[in-house]
């Protein structure tokens, strides 16, 4: 199920559920559930008034949510709020304003326990890309299993440019990323 906009809010508690559920388990498992229900239902009360605000939901065949991935395109100015800063710190101003504005930003892509192993994060992923041809994403540096995830499904890493945060940049459909010109 696609939903655009404040019509996601309509889930909104049932989604809160299942981003607690994938968002305090391992690796994450140090959040403090409470917290991060509160945190992530009144982010996405905004979130949902944002331009280009799409979320994909999968339902398992007992009715509960088992996937679900929301996002935006990126506009200009790029913020400096949440992990922004950090990418900005990351991967340079240039890099943000070429590959980044104006494309698809996957802010949260989750798997519920039941659903993993489906191919449910690569459908939502595919979903959500098929009309969005540039997107992008974040990776906390110790999902480790996210990030060879990506790297699996072909998302490049910019080039670091600046200072190594506890986040990883991932882009798609982009032009390779890792040509990179040797000189001596």
């Amino acid at each position: 199920m696609q939903t655009r906009g404040r019509d996601i809010l309509e889930i909104a508690d049932e989604l809160t559920t299942a981003y607690v559920e994938v968002f305090t388990a391992p690796p994450f498992e140090r959040r403090d559930p409470e917290e991060t229900r509160i945190a992530f239902r009144k982010r996405l009360e905004t979130d949902a008034e944002r331009d280009g605000f799409q979320a994909w939901i999968e339902r398992s065949e007992d009715g509960r949510i088992a996937g679900f991935l929301t996002g935006w395109t990126t506009p200009a100015p790029f913020r400096t709020d949440r992990s922004y800063g950090s990418v900005l710190d990351r991967i340079g101003s240039e890099q943000v304003e070429e590959l980044l504005i104006g494309a698809y930003e996957v802010d949260e892509l989750g798997v519920c326990r039941h659903a993993r192993g489906t191919g449910l994060a690569r459908r939502l992923l595919e979903s959500a890309t098929r009309d969005n041809h540039r997107a992008w994403l974040l990776a906390w540096n110790q999902n480790h299993d996210a990030i060879a995830f990506y790297r699996h499904l072909g998302w490049q890493q910019p080039e670091v440019r600046g200072s190594e945060t506890d986040i990883v940049v991932f882009v798609a459909g982009a032009p390779d990323l890792r040509k990179e010109s040797v000189t001596s």
